[in-house]
């Protein structure tokens, strides 16, 4: 058993290397793939004190709005006017002007007043838009990129979410993916490569409404691949039900793809085994589930 000396000793050098990571400007996950340190609990004590890297760290946008709040209120803007320009609230922009003077009252026609609502709400959708992308583009770059590992084992939850399963009352040991989605086609058809699962035991097939544009969605699927149309399987057509209001219609709309591998019975035993294990691994002491 290591003596506790040791263990802090350990701790300390961990600590070290951490900081001199965070110091160069390395975010949270880059230093977890430089030291394998992947307990958060463990990193946030490592990089307790030590600032992140400004790269890392969301635009504050709050800043210049409250300066043109002020700049607005001093022009004599009501918060009406000031909350259908920038979209903010209410609330924040009291927060941000109640120390300047109070502008003398207006009165405005019913027109006027939907109109400015009517900017506030446009400007409020437009901001929300923003933060939302900001949101995605930071959250993007925190995964930076996968290792083979991570791919392998976010496929088989992708390939059990997705795909198809045996049943204990019916036995259909086939590996089977459909999606609607071009990018979780891809990331599945990454994942057989990384598994090593050669090219010409794929099949592919698309699966689309009948009233769709059926020629467009096959060349679609085709590029999306990597194979001419002529290669594809049968597509099989829905039927289409008039009483069902759909809403996946128009240009963008191109069906599902099916994506199946021959002779793959062995590799789904594999997957259902590598999906158990995950089970495994986070639930140790209920395993009642396996099959």
């Amino acid at each position: 058993m290591a003596h506790p000396h040791d263990r802090y000793a350990d701790y300390e050098n961990l600590r070290e290397q951490a900081l001199a990571l965070r110091r160069a400007g390395k975010s949270r996950r880059q230093i977890c793939d430089e030291l394998k340190v992947f307990n958060n609990d463990l990193l946030n004590r490592l990089v307790k004190g030590e600032p992140p890297p400004e790269w890392t760290k969301r635009p504050r946008a709050k800043d210049d709005m409250r300066e043109r709040a002020r700049e607005l209120r001093l022009q004599g803007w009501t918060y009406d006017r000031i909350q259908a320009e920038l979209g903010c609230s209410k609330s924040s922009i009291s927060l941000w002007v109640r120390d300047l003077p109070k502008p003398a009252k207006q009165t405005r026609t019913r027109e006027e007043s939907s109109a400015i609502a009517k900017r506030g709400w446009e400007a409020k959708m437009r901001l929300r838009e923003e933060e939302r992308q900001r949101t995605k583009q930071c959250a993007m770059a925190e995964v930076e990129r996968l290792s083979e590992r991570e791919l392998f084992l976010l496929g088989v939850g992708l390939y059990w979410a997705e795909g198809a399963k045996s049943k204990s009352y019916s036995r259909r040991e086939r590996v089977t993916f459909v999606n609607s989605d071009p990018d979780m086609v891809t990331v599945f058809l990454a994942w057989l490569r990384l598994l090593q699962v050669e090219p010409e035991k794929l099949r592919f097939a698309v699966h689309i409404h009948e009233t769709a544009n059926v020629a467009a969605a096959e060349q679609f699927w085709a590029s999306h691949v990597g194979i001419e149309p002529t290669e594809l399987l049968k597509t099989t057509l829905k039927k289409h039900r008039p009483s069902t209001n759909r809403k996946n219609t128009g240009e963008a709309y191109h069906g599902c793809l099916r994506v199946d591998v021959r002779d793959g019975a062995e590799l789904y035993r594999r997957i259902e085994g590598w999906w158990y294990g995950i089970v495994g691994a986070v639930r140790p002491g209920d395993l009642s589930n396996r099959t």
